[in-house]
């Protein structure tokens, strides 16, 4: 709403409860820049329920956020307009069939192949940008709870507020979510199970590219348990990464087990004699053209009763099920292969 000087006077709503000035501002007024943002606050031109406030402030539910005509950013004269792509009856129909399971306080996607979580430079379309679908009747959207990698399906995680987002992030901190992730490497292992334990950092040729480093590398920790065998060829693998760094499986796959996601490009190595070999036997098989990492299931304490545990399974994609086929494995085994770890 707006005054007669075309003030605008914002309502905190319950699901900002709790949350900065400053980044609620972002969120809620995106054509203010923070440098503006900043410079208006200091003179209080920015106000909360009539009073001066800090960028650091803490808002609480319903309370009057004011904001001056001034706060509207022009660009050569012309107002400044954020770029937000409009939601058609197709991206709800899309996101709704993603849908695996929903409660009051979250949402469970089976996100599929080649859809990124979140936007960027070169990224328009992504999961993040068409969570407006599930808006409330006050237009609260729900929240990202975790990641998964563009390349990547499987089972993620929304919260349908602020206060259980923090919940489950405290959850995911504390390190009490069972992430089973199901794979297909080659060529096999030379073990049946196991724990890796090998440090991560970010490679210094390539800022998207993660490699094994002992002295600088963060700690992570991911168990395997090998499902079943294709002779030497493939495995069927079943991944835990109890740690959540970036590209974690596939790094610890590659680079320590020696036997990388199929269909990971990223993280191929060097071809070797056998390795040429093996792709000469698979290449009459029917096997999808994507790298062969899905996140198959969550199991996490209940937001609301912790005593409960939420299960939630994605059901391989149509284009892995034929690969699965293809190579002899089980594509609906139900068991939990780390059931006997804590």
């Amino acid at each position: 709403m707006s005054d007669g000087s075309s003030h605008r006077f914002v309502k905190v709503k319950d699901d900002d409860d709790g949350q900065r000035l400053d980044r609620w501002l972002k969120k809620n007024v995106p054509e203010l820049s923070y440098v503006l943002a900043q410079k208006l606050l200091r003179k209080g031109q920015i106000r909360v329920n009539g009073k001066r406030a800090k960028p650091d402030s803490h808002l609480i539910a319903g309370q009057e956020v004011k904001i001056p005509p001034s706060a509207m950013q022009t660009v050569q004269g012309k107002s400044f307009k954020t770029d937000k792509p409009k939601i058609t009856d197709k991206d709800h129909a899309f996101m709704r069939s993603l849908v695996i399971y929903e409660d009051d306080d979250v949402i469970a996607l089976n996100k599929p192949y080649d859809l990124a979580v979140q936007g960027g430079s070169k990224t328009k379309r992504h999961i993040d940008g068409l969570l407006e679908v599930f808006a409330d009747k006050e237009g609260v959207k729900p929240r990202l709870v975790h990641r998964l990698d563009k390349e990547t399906s499987g089972v993620m995680l929304l919260a349908r507020s602020a206060k259980v987002a923090r919940v489950l992030g405290q959850s995911f901190k504390r390190h009490d979510v069972r992430k089973i992730y199901w794979a297909v490497v080659s060529p096999a292992p030379e073990g049946y199970e196991g724990t890796i334990k090998a440090p991560i950092i970010k490679s210094g040729g390539d800022y998207e590219k993660m490699e094994i480093n002992d002295e600088e590398g963060k700690f992570a920790l991911t168990e395997y348990a090998v499902i079943e065998n294709a002779g030497r060829e493939a495995a069927f693998v079943a991944f835990w990464p109890r740690t959540g760094r970036t590209h974690q499986i596939r790094v610890h796959a590659a680079q320590v087990l020696g036997c990388g996601i199929l269909g990971d490009r990223k993280y191929q190595s060097i071809k070797d004699e056998e390795s040429k070999r093996i792709d000469a036997d698979m290449a009459g098989m029917d096997i999808a053209k994507r790298m062969h990492l899905h996140a198959h299931r969550l199991i996490l304490p209940d937001p609301s009763n912790p005593r409960q545990l939420l299960d939630i399974t994605a059901p391989l994609p149509k284009d892995l099920v034929q690969s699965w086929k293809s190579l002899g494995f089980n594509h609906k085994y139900k068991q939990d292969p780390f059931e006997a770890l804590d």
